[in-house]
């Protein structure tokens, strides 16, 4: 196959997924797979999406609808790994699914990770445990981390 080159701007021609710096660069996502970090970016995405819908829960929160079948066809692989990588996200945190039952899609609630920062930060200091991590988000400089001393 012979590809050609990009010319000028012409790379700007696609759309493309979006995903967060800090997930590669912050160490509380080290643990994290390249395929979670990829998906988390899809399901970025797919939050305009609801946006526009009107997707909100009575709280006011966005939610998606994206199935494990969707994940399989997004990322070309097996049931298996679709499910692993939801559960990824959701151990970390960085999702939660609301399962409906009678065979209905589950509500996927896409969360802030720079929000978490802060109230980790709280939880930590209000337990008066040291050393802790303070970190500061930014929506141009995305999440950032430093150890403190006591």
């Amino acid at each position: 196959m012979m590809l050609d080159y990009f010319y000028g701007q012409s790379g700007e021609l696609f759309s493309y997924f979006r995903i967060p710096k800090a997930l590669f660069q912050d160490s509380r996502f080290r643990q994290l797979s390249t395929d979670a970090r990829t998906l988390y970016g899809i399901l970025l995405d797919r939050m305009s999406l609801s946006v526009k819908n009107g997707w909100l829960d009575e709280q006011g929160r966005v939610y998606i609808i994206y199935t494990v079948r969707e994940v399989q066809e997004s990322l070309c692989c097996a049931e298996h790994k679709a499910v692993k990588l939801f559960r990824e996200l959701e151990d970390i945190d960085l999702i939660e699914r609301k399962r409906r039952g009678l065979g209905r899609p589950s509500l996927i609630y896409v969360k802030d990770f720079r929000r978490a920062c802060g109230r980790m930060n709280r939880l930590l200091r209000s337990q008066m445990m040291r050393p802790w991590t303070i970190c500061s988000a930014s929506p141009t400089m995305g999440v950032r981390s430093a150890w403190m001393f006591a």
